[in-house]
């Protein structure tokens, strides 16, 4: 068990959905939680034009409503903030799209609950994301992207970019996701935090099989292309801080 959590008993598992307009599919994807593992569920509203709202509160998930919309990083910026104020010990992070198979999320958080791990990523390549309906051009560049960032940061993952994550209460407490963007290479980011403050070799994945379909959330080829260059951007910086070119305050660890 990790260190951390070992002397505090069974760890408090918090599953944090950072939401836009998910009525239509957040119900399946609730239903699919494991709730004999999970002890909480929060919902991060951004302003949804839908009843995503309505619907969390009838499902009975904690719900906190963005009175303006705040974007998808912004958005999980409250997720964890909240889950940790909720006395989380290890943090699930789930779109609420119904894209992703949330029965994995046992295997996800068992690596960060036995202590070998304080960053699991669900990956759809471990598995055949083109068999479950990704496209072609984002398979392309995901793969594109992937490699890049595999060389800069040292590690060997099969995917970077996927919106099923779980993350110890110590990586959360170290990084400094709030200097991250409120965009969505906040996922990028925060990745790059936790290599450049010491979890490298505290980094694992899991294959998670995945579903395409008209309600499941997409980002167009403009965004993806805006995405594209911003992972780039990050990696740029990443290696730029290393080699004490260009100091990245938002690499650094939060001061205890």
């Amino acid at each position: 068990m990790h260190p951390e959590l070992a002397a505090a008993g069974p760890p408090r598992v918090v599953v944090v959905m950072p939401a836009y307009n998910a009525a239509r599919t957040l119900e399946r994807t609730y239903a699919d939680i494991p709730h004999d593992v999970v002890d909480h569920v929060i919902l991060v509203d951004d302003l949804s034009a839908d009843e995503t709202v309505e619907v969390a509160r009838r499902l009975g998930l904690q719900v906190v409503a963005h009175r303006q919309n705040r974007g998808y990083g912004g958005n999980q910026k409250t997720c964890y903030d909240t889950a940790l104020a909720e006395g989380a010990d290890v943090v699930v992070m789930l779109h609420p799209d119904y894209q992703y198979d949330a029965t994995r999320i046992p295997a996800l958080i068992a690596p960060i609950v036995e202590g070998e791990r304080d960053l699991m990523l669900g990956s759809r390549f471990l598995g055949d994301p083109l068999a479950g309906g990704m496209p072609r051009w984002k398979h392309v560049s995901n793969r594109f992207l992937t490699e890049v960032e595999n060389l800069a940061f040292g590690l060997h993952l099969s995917e970077y970019h996927t919106g099923f994550r779980a993350y110890s209460r110590h990586l959360l407490e170290t990084i400094r996701y709030d200097r991250d963007s409120d965009d969505f290479v906040f996922d990028q980011q925060l990745i790059a935090q936790a290599v450049a403050t010491g979890f490298r070799d505290r980094i694992g994945e899991i294959a998670v099989p995945t579903r395409y379909f008209a309600e499941a959330s997409s980002v167009g080829v403009r965004r993806s292309v805006v995405y594209g260059l911003s992972t780039l951007g990050v990696v740029a910086r990443y290696l730029l801080d290393r080699a004490g070119l260009v100091r990245s305050p938002a690499l650094r660890p939060r001061r205890r």
